[in-house]
């Protein structure tokens, strides 16, 4: 089974030079894209042409190479906040990532609006970033975590998210896309139901939709949307935190130190506005510069159209995987409500036993529960094994991926 896709793959995959090379005498075939995603030449070459020309420290320097240090790192947040369709590029604050993002939104709203009593909703599909900190929270404030379940087939129960939205629900954080299961949640329809049940600020987990989506949070009607360069073709080490500026203005700093302040006295001292009252310390400048070059370069091929490319990959094997005796695959039966996640079961088996056999076969996947403990909890699994698809995955390592499956289960239960 094959299905079609609009993407010229072969010419993609020249822009990846990671790609092409031989791992235990087999071409290697990554299908871990959902951990991190790898990085075109374009984006190498705007992180080094940065070092290698413009290197300085950001803002308040008067000399040439600050100035254009400068002008990168602030043109690199105007580009980020396109990305997202942020109304003000200020509304953007660059973090170390996803989870720092959610950290920061959690301690920071948490201290102005969160207290006794009060209630944050999450999911049975979060990522651990999107449930860590707020168990803290809870802790710290004295307010109760309700979980919205998942039903069999991987989708959020919405009629029990309706019900536990009321009057003392404070918070509601949810990923956009799981991690664990691809499955792609109703994010608008979810926010309509926010507003018409609770004056509760509503978060988005963006680490698995911003890569693979096309995204607007001003029609999404969230309140904050976090999200990784490395996810989507940029560097480790660098994000973003998209929040409503009013609800910034709002919130406390996060951490203290330079930068992030307006002035300091022997007692006290005042913030900077936004959004540097949240970035302390000397930030990461050349990473800022290569996730707006990653920008750059989806933008350029598409996210339509790498959408519709990860869907079709994800039909064809799905099709093709349903071949295999005993294997189950979690998460929506449809192509079309997942992203390019495919969580593996063979009963009788082990997922690292699976991921290891793959691996000789030169295909990169990845087992465990992906940071995503309540999700394989609320399937009696202590774990899958997960193949993610991007843009630059072929048909071909598809078929590799389904053969190679195959021989693992035939060697396994043999």
């Amino acid at each position: 089974m094959q299905v079609a896709s609009a993407l010229d793959v072969n010419a993609i995959r020249r822009d990846f030079p990671i790609l092409d090379q031989i791992v235990d005498g087999k071409p290697l075939v990554y299908l871990d894209n959902a951990a991190s995603s790898h990085k075109p030449r374009q984006v190498i070459e705007a992180i080094s042409r940065y070092y290698l020309r413009d290197h300085a420290n950001v803002h308040r320097g008067v000399h040439e190479l600050a100035r254009r240090a400068t002008e990168a790192y602030e043109n690199s947040r105007t580009r980020v906040a396109r990305w997202v369709n942020a109304g003000d590029a200020h509304e953007i604050v660059w973090t170390r990532g996803t989870s720092e993002a959610l950290n920061l939104v959690a301690f920071s709203i948490g201290q102005a609006r969160v207290g006794p009593g009060d209630e944050i909703v999450l999911s049975e599909m979060e990522h651990h970033s999107n449930l860590v900190p707020w168990q803290l929270l809870a802790a710290r404030s004295g307010a109760r975590l309700r979980y919205v379940g998942l039903t069999d087939d991987g989708h959020l129960d919405l009629d029990q998210l309706e019900g536990l939205l009321g009057s003392r629900t404070r918070v509601v954080s949810l990923p956009h896309v799981s991690n664990a299961l691809g499955t792609i949640n109703p994010v608008r329809e979810i926010g309509a139901m926010i507003r018409s049940r609770s004056d509760a600020v509503y978060i988005l987990d963006g680490a698995q939709g911003a890569p693979h989506l096309a995204v607007d949070v001003r029609a999404v009607g969230c309140d904050f949307y976090a999200f990784s360069a490395h996810k989507m073709c940029g560097p480790t080490g660098i994000g973003a935190l998209w929040g409503r500026r009013a609800l910034l203005e709002e919130m406390p700093p996060y951490q203290g130190g330079g930068e992030m302040i307006e002035k300091v006295s022997r007692q006290s001292s005042t913030w900077a506005e936004v959004p540097h009252k949240f970035e302390a310390g000397t930030p990461n400048i050349a990473g800022a510069v290569g996730m707006a070059a990653a920008a750059d370069y989806l933008e350029g091929i598409g996210l339509d159209a790498i959408h519709e490319h990860e869907m079709a990959l994800t039909g064809t094997a799905m099709g093709l995987l349903a071949e295999v005796d005993g294997l189950r695959i979690l998460g929506p039966a449809s192509p079309e409500e997942r992203a390019g996640v495919i969580p593996l079961v063979i009963d009788g088996t082990s997922a690292q036993d699976l991921a290891t056999i793959l691996d000789a076969q030169g295909i990169a996947v990845r087992a465990g529960h992906h940071c995503a403990q309540l999700v394989v909890d609320r399937y009696g699994l202590s774990a899958t094994t997960r193949a993610s698809f991007y843009l630059y995955n072929s048909n071909e390592e598809v078929h590799r991926l389904a053969e190679g499956v195959r021989t693992a289960r035939e060697f396994l239960l043999s």
